[in-house]
């Protein structure tokens, strides 16, 4: 294989260099596939010319071997723009992730942002995270940037960009938990009663404004998230075998009426059809009619794209903001005199405990929240069931003292 080793930069006339130049090697180490010419790998930087041949050696043999890999000069802020462009298109991913990967990649930043991707080693990787640790990041946002730090030099090995990982046997600092925190992790999250439920639905029923009461009766009823509640269309619903698809989620973050956007739901686990009871659907061919109305009134600029929440007047036909809903649960909240803090989520979990309470299994639960596994929905079953579990202990102690009498 051509090549040669020699001192570069050195002014010595004599045999022996006394300038302090340092070893060169060049190699062919291939055919460029534009030119047609030779390809040289030059290195410099040795001390001795031991070194320089044993790097030459090291060379030759992945050469021959064909595990040679001409790494990228690419900065990191370079790649990562290729790295995201890969992401999205890969991975079919919503604007709020790609919004979260940005933030991520941002954290970075700072520490690599015009260093060389293949000059970034595991050290200087680690003290990267170790930094963002000491200056008070949260475990899960550290969490988080790791990931996506270990995602894009995954990509660049892949690419055969980088001959190795940096992200590869990193450790993450932790914040040591107390027995406090151990107790906030098994706490229970607010939701309503049974009891609690049906006087907020009957609030909602005769004190509500206009779709409340359908809003709400469905996001008791189904426990779907209240972005898929608000991307909600006709087509969604199947009148005949009473089920709603969900199918897909609202998001708009410029809070532009006009410029909302439908994304795909959370996770592939969230594509799902959700067999509903008949006052709702008795709920939505009411509302069906009243919005046949709305349509007919504003038949020249009715945004016709089958909405079942849509504005009525603001901008007839778009569908309503999820802040909206937020604010309608309040107010009616205040009105039944109930907890003022809760949210449309916490509809969510009082679905969930309400159908612990009917003896529904978790698996069943989750299949029915779109969830492939969910910690809160689990302490929440956990928590009703383990009350129904004391209730039959209870019963039947009352049944053996009574026998024993």
């Amino acid at each position: 294989m051509k090549g040669h080793i020699y001192r570069r930069g050195c002014i010595c006339k004599k045999k022996r260099c006394t300038c302090g130049a340092t070893w060169t090697i060049v190699l062919d180490v291939g055919t460029d596939p534009k030119t047609g010419k030779r390809k040289q790998k030059s290195k410099g930087g040795f001390n001795t010319k031991q070194e320089a041949e044993l790097a030459a050696n090291t060379l030759v043999h992945e050469l021959n071997k064909g595990t040679y890999i001409e790494e990228s000069v690419e900065t990191f802020k370079n790649f990562t723009k290729e790295w995201l462009n890969i992401y999205v298109k890969a991975n079919n991913v919503k604007p709020g992730t790609i919004r979260v990967r940005q933030h991520e990649i941002g954290k970075l930043m700072p520490y690599f942002s015009q260093i060389k991707l293949k000059n970034i080693n595991r050290k200087m990787y680690q003290s990267a995270l170790d930094d963002l640790k000491d200056r008070g990041y949260a475990d899960n946002t550290l969490d988080g940037i790791h990931r996506t730090g270990r995602m894009i030099f995954r990509k660049a090995l892949e690419l055969e960009s980088i001959k190795k990982d940096p992200t590869e046997f990193i450790y993450l600092k932790k914040d040591k938990k107390t027995v406090t925190d151990f107790e906030l992790e098994q706490e229970v999250p607010k939701y309503l009663e049974k009891e609690e439920l049906a006087l907020f639905l009957d609030t909602a029923k005769h004190n509500g404004l206009d779709m409340d009461y359908l809003m709400f009766l469905i996001l008791s009823y189904t426990g779907v998230r209240v972005g898929e509640l608000v991307s909600l269309k006709w087509n969604d619903i199947d009148f005949t075998n009473q089920s709603i698809s969900i199918t897909k989620t609202y998001y708009n973050p410029v809070s532009n009426i006009k410029k909302y956007q439908l994304v795909s739901p959370k996770t592939k686990k969230s594509y799902r059809k959700i067999i509903v009871d008949q006052d709702v659907i008795n709920e939505l061919k009411k509302h069906k009619t009243v919005q046949n109305n709305i349509k007919m009134r504003y038949r020249d600029t009715y945004h016709e794209e089958g909405f079942i929440f849509a504005s009525s007047d603001y901008h007839p036909g778009y569908p309503i903001y999820v802040k909206k809903v937020l604010l309608r649960m309040k107010r009616i909240l205040k009105r039944a005199g109930l907890n003022e803090k809760l949210t449309p989520h916490s509809l969510r979990h009082t679905h969930t405990s309400l159908l612990a309470e009917a003896k529904v299994s978790l698996e069943q639960i989750m299949d029915r929240l779109g969830h492939s596994d969910d910690h809160t929905t689990k302490n929440i079953y956990l928590h009703v069931t383990k009350e129904l579990k004391k209730d039959a202990s209870q019963k039947f102690g009352l049944l053996m003292r009574s026998l024993q009498k």
